[in-house]
C-alpha cells in the first residue's frame, strides 16, 4: 500500500471518530445544563472547552451558544465537528480506490448535506445536528465493519479511530476528575462516551468515580475503555508489521501502546484511582507519541504533531499542525494530518 494512501485512511479514522466524540459531549452537556439550573453554566462550558484543548478569548462570554459555535460550527478552528468532517472527506476523496463506494458516498454526502445541517441548527437548536453526525459516524463506522476486507486499508481506519478514542476517553475522564461533581457530573461522563447502559448493566450499583474510572479505563469488553482501544491499535499494529526481532517488538508505536496497555492491565485499580492524573496523563503522552511514530514508521517524512494550540502565524490555529489541501506531485490530495 503506498504510504500517502495508509495516511489518508488513517487520518479519516480518526477524523471520523473525532467528529462523534465531540456531538456526544456536546449533546449531554447542553442537555445536562438545561435539566439542571444548579450547574454553573460558565464552569461547565470552560470544562469542555478544556477537554477540547480550547483557550476561550478572555473576553468572550462562555455560555452554551459559545461553545456550540466553538465545537460544532466553526469552520476555522480545527476542533469543529465541521471542520472534522470536511477533513475526513478530503482525505477519503484521496485514497477513494482503498475505500468501498458505500462508505465513499456516506461521506461525500455527509459533507454535502453539512450546510444545510449546520443552517438548521442555528435555527432550530443544535440537538439534531448532533443527532446527525452520530447517525453519520455510526454509518460509516458500520460501511467499514461490512464492506472492507481486513487488510491493511482497513487496519489504518481502525487504527487512527482507537488512538483517537484513547485520547478522548482519557481527556473526559482528566477534565472530570479534575472539577468537583456528585453523581450526576459523572453520569455525563459515562454519557458521553454512550457507557451509562453499559456501565448499569456491569455493576448493577449506583454510579460511583471509582467505579466509572475503573469501566473507562479497564473494562475488557466495552469498546469505548482506554483498555479496549489501546488493544485493537496494538493489534492492527502487529498485524501490519508481524514480524517481531529476536530481542522483542522493533516498532516503536506498538511499543508505546503495548506498555500503556500493560500499565493498565496490571496496576490495581486502587493504585489507578490514587495517581489518576498521573495515568491519564501518561495515556494521552502514549497516545501522542504513538501516532508520531506511526508517522514515521508508515507515513511520509513530517515534523511532529500535536494536539497543540500553538501554531506559527501563518498556520491555522487548533489542533492541526496544518491542512495540506494542495494537490501533491503524485496523488490526487495529499493527506490531512492532525
Amino acid at each position: 500500500m503506498l504510504s500517502r494512501i495508509a495516511e489518508s485512511l488513517y487520518w479519516v479514522g480518526r477524523y471520523v471518530e473525532r467528529a462523534e466524540d465531540v456531538a456526544r459531549i456536546l449533546d449531554v452537556h447542553v442537555h445536562h445544563l438545561l435539566e439542571d439550573p444548579s450547574v454553573a453554566e460558565d464552569v461547565a462550558c470552560a470544562a469542555i472547552l478544556g477537554v477540547m484543548g480550547v483557550t476561550p478569548d478572555t473576553d468572550a462570554t462562555v455560555d452554551v451558544a459559545e461553545v456550540t459555535r466553538i465545537l460544532a460550527f466553526d469552520n476555522t478552528g480545527t476542533v469543529s465537528i465541521v471542520r472534522s468532517l470536511r477533513a475526513a472527506h478530503e482525505n477519503a476523496r484521496g485514497a477513494r480506490d482503498a475505500l468501498s463506494a458505500e462508505m465513499w458516498e456516506c461521506l461525500n454526502a455527509t459533507h454535502n448535506a453539512l450546510p444545510r445541517q449546520v443552517a438548521l441548527a442555528q435555527d432550530a437548536g443544535p440537538h439534531a445536528f448532533f443527532r446527525y453526525v452520530k447517525e453519520r459516524a455510526a454509518i460509516m463506522a458500520g460501511l467499514g465493519d461490512s464492506t472492507m476486507s481486513r487488510d491493511d486499508a482497513w487496519r489504518f481506519l481502525v487504527l487512527g479511530r482507537s488512538i483517537e478514542r484513547v485520547d478522548m476517553t482519557t481527556r473526559l475522564l482528566l477534565a472530570r476528575f479534575r472539577e468537583p461533581a456528585g453523581q450526576p457530573g459523572w453520569i455525563t461522563t459515562l454519557r458521553s462516551c454512550s457507557a451509562h447502559e453499559a456501565f448499569l448493566r456491569t455493576y448493577r450499583r449506583a454510579v460511583e468515580p471509582a467505579l466509572v474510572a475503573e469501566f473507562l479505563l479497564l473494562d475488557r469488553l466495552f469498546p469505548r475503555s482506554a483498555f479496549h482501544a489501546l488493544g485493537v491499535a496494538e493489534q492492527c499494529l502487529a498485524e501490519l508489521e508481524p514480524d517481531a526481532g529476536r530481542v522483542g517488538v522493533d516498532d516503536e508505536a506498538r511499543r508505546l501502546l503495548g506498555r500503556a496497555r500493560t500499565q493498565l492491565e496490571f496496576r490495581r485499580v486502587s493504585e489507578l484511582i490514587t495517581d489518576l492524573p498521573d495515568h491519564l496523563h501518561d495515556l494521552q503522552v502514549a497516545c501522542a507519541e504513538s501516532g508520531e511514530a506511526i508517522a514515521r514508521r508508515f507515513f511520509r517524512q513530517s515534523a511532529p504533531q500535536s494536539w497543540n494550540q500553538g501554531v506559527a502565524d501563518d498556520e491555522p490555529a487548533g489542533w492541526d499542525r496544518h491542512l495540506r489541501l494542495s494537490p501533491a506531485p503524485d496523488a490526487e490530495a495529499e493527506p490531512v494530518g492532525l
